[in-house]
């Protein structure tokens, strides 16, 4: 039984509304717990807890190459956290979120394919009040040069 595209994408965005609400209820309940103020390691720490206590696969400080013609660049960026392979976590504990912390965000997601991320800013009195930031990354369009080439096939099939 073939299941049509866009039902599958709306299958699939409800999961992923579902994972986010999951993902920012444990944060809240560690922001609670640890309160503002320390460092993102704590934060971190008390992250993957209550992850693990919800559940919820996730991968720490993941490394992420950057490719350039064909080899891939160490640069030393590193992903907080990926939680069950769809939502790209980063941490902070910082006054404000500043556009360079989404920018890095959104380079995470075009270079890992992602298109779920989230910033956490642990450093506010309280979390849902501008503490956290998420970002969609929109798949483009195809062009009809594109989907003459085949390109709109290998789109629907992921």
């Amino acid at each position: 039984m073939s299941v049509h595209p866009g039902v599958a994408e709306a299958r699939s965005k409800l999961l992923h509304e579902e994972l986010n609400e999951n993902v920012i209820g444990a944060a809240i309940e560690v922001h609670r717990e640890l309160g503002p103020g320390l460092l993102e390691s704590a934060f971190e720490e008390g992250l993957c807890h209550e992850l693990r206590l919800h559940g919820l696969s996730f991968q720490r400080q993941v490394p992420l190459p950057v490719k350039y013609k064909n080899i891939n660049l160490d640069c030393g960026y590193r992903i907080d956290l990926i939680v069950e392979d769809a939502i790209i976590l980063e941490q902070k504990s910082v006054e404000h979120i500043l556009p360079v912390h989404e920018a890095q965000l959104l380079t995470y997601l075009k270079l890992t394919g992602k298109r779920v991320g989230l910033i956490f800013n642990f450093f506010t009195s309280t979390l849902v009040r501008g503490g956290i930031v998420r970002k969609l990354l929109q798949v483009p369009l195809l062009s009809v040069s594109q989907c003459l080439r085949g390109e709109l096939m290998a789109e629907v099939a992921n």
